[in-house]
């Protein structure tokens, strides 16, 4: 059933209080995201219940609309009814700085900057998986051109993950995107790539006297994004001290000679700390639990999706899988984890009487089982009846534990789902083939039976309000009251 999106905007607008407390609107594979002016003039209750919407988030002053796979059309209208410039209202002033706020603005920045960027990731993953496919399969020998090209193509996103991080962080920081992109380009310049990697080898490297630390930052996501942040204070510092005159080539020339430097000598190592830091908590708690830690991550998955949590996780595994090549902790846990979203799903389809909920549940665990893409299975249903979502975290602590004990992997980074787990093969093991499309399997059977056995409590359907004897007698008589004059004609 087509939805009219440009109805559906409006109402989401009005809804979150109107266009002018919209100051920045952006969307993911799933969702809308805004940044309210003021968040108390929003309206969750009203948003949940318009039809196309499938659930809201809200923290502070962020509020994610959840609308399916179609979001890209529904943000279309809505950047449609929003001012060319968002700017924030005037006169809220500065806001108290805790450790919740803190946190919060932090999971912000990570999760704004990455989101756009996640299809170019997923694209470029499943480039290389096809290249992977077809080496694999013979079709092309090791070393063919095409071969190459076609890695080169999937690594690109990758590579230059740092000029895409400096572009998506410049919007959401408010800052000038092509000095941002210029910076960031100093990182994964060839000449510094070289210079890096005889530092690396024990070579001293030093800028203006002061020694630089040997980091790679092709494949990194935090050294760019705190680059860009600072890059925002900069700007404007730099704005104020630089003469009207002056400010075409004597500012951009300052931000430039200020902040790369900054970016080469400080910033990125520590940005690399950070980043190296988060990834050895993460496996060091995979390392103690092994296979437990990916049926916890399993069962917990959902939850993570519900709070937008989920994100955090991307810088993680792409530096994991650029490290070693694979990943065996977050991904593996998506199988069990998605998958048995959309076998609730399908449970749902198969027992409820509701005709509207049975399309939702059968789309959304398309989307599930096919894609990985376990928003609408998430929102649609299982949130919104409860007892099927009890059931899909049950079958992904299970299904986890198998897919931990088996020890797959993930070699590239696409949401896991049917068409997507090439991406578990290790050529070196066949049996991984085995082993995914069985924990696949016993994801969607087992957490359809485990819905059925728990069940849930169905939507009744709307019915239509009866026309009484006497109306009908009425119309009827009307209608032929019409019809003779004509055939008399």
């Amino acid at each position: 059933m087509s939805k009219n999106y440009a109805a559906l905007a409006r109402d989401v607008v009005a809804a979150l209080g109107g266009a002018n407390n919209i100051t920045a609107a952006t969307h993911c594979m799933t969702r809308l995201r805004f940044v309210l002016n003021d968040p108390t003039l929003a309206d969750a209750a009203t948003l949940k219940a318009l039809k196309g919407v499938l659930g809201v988030v809200r923290s502070d002053n962020q509020c994610q609309v959840i609308i399916g796979n179609t979001v890209s059309q529904a943000y279309k209208e809505v950047m449609n009814l929003l001012p060319g410039n968002l700017q924030p209202a005037v006169g809220q002033g500065p806001q108290k700085l805790t450790l919740r706020r803190i946190g919060a603005g932090i999971l912000d920045a990570l999760i704004g900057t990455m989101s756009p960027l996640i299809p170019a990731i997923i694209g470029g993953s499943m480039v290389k998986l096809l290249a992977m496919v077809l080496e694999m399969s013979g079709v092309l020998p090791k070393g063919a051109p095409t071969l190459t090209i076609l890695t080169v193509i999937g690594d690109g996103a990758f590579f230059f993950l740092p000029l895409m991080v400096a572009a998506s962080a410049a919007v959401k920081f408010k800052t000038n995107m092509s000095l941002a992109i210029a910076i960031a380009g100093v990182l994964v310049h060839p000449s510094f790539i070289e210079l890096m990697a005889k530092a690396a080898q024990g070579e001293h490297v030093e800028f203006a006297f002061i020694p630089v630390t040997a980091v790679k930052y092709t494949y990194t996501v935090i050294p760019a994004l705190v680059m860009t942040w600072c890059l925002s204070y900069i700007e404007v510092w730099v704005d104020k001290i630089t003469p009207a005159v002056t400010k075409n080539f004597l500012k951009p020339m300052l931000i430039v000679l200020i902040a790369a430097p900054l970016a080469i000598l400080l910033i990125g190592p520590i940005g690399i700390w950070i980043g190296s830091g988060i990834s050895a908590v993460v496996y060091t708690v995979h390392g103690y639990l092994g296979w437990l830690s990916v049926a916890i991550m399993g069962a917990l998955w959902p939850l993570l999706v519900m709070t937008g949590m989920h994100r955090v996780f991307t810088p993680t595994i792409i530096q994991t899988i650029a490290t070693t090549g694979k990943e065996a902790m977050v991904m593996p846990s998506e199988i069990g984890a998605n998958l048995s979203l959309g076998g609730s799903s399908l449970a749902v389809a198969w027992k409820t009487k509701n005709p509207e909920l049975r399309q939702t549940a059968l789309a959304a665990a398309a989307s599930a089982i096919l894609a990985g893409i376990s928003e609408p299975a998430l929102y649609g249903v299982a949130i919104r009846l409860k007892r099927p979502l009890i059931a899909s975290l049950i079958s992904g602590f299970i299904c986890g534990a198998i897919a931990g004990i088996a020890g797959l992997a993930s070699h590239s980074m696409a949401a896991p789902g049917l068409f997507t787990s090439v991406q578990f093969f290790d050529p070196a093991n066949p049996m991984t083939i085995v082993w995914v499309f069985g924990v696949m399997a016993l994801a969607v059977v087992l957490s359809f039976v485990l819905t059925l056995l728990l069940g849930f409590e169905d939507i009744p359907v709307e019915e239509k309000p009866a026309v009484n004897g006497a109306e009908q007698a009425r119309k009827a008589q009307g209608i032929a009251a019409t019809v003779q004059p004509l055939q008399a004609r």
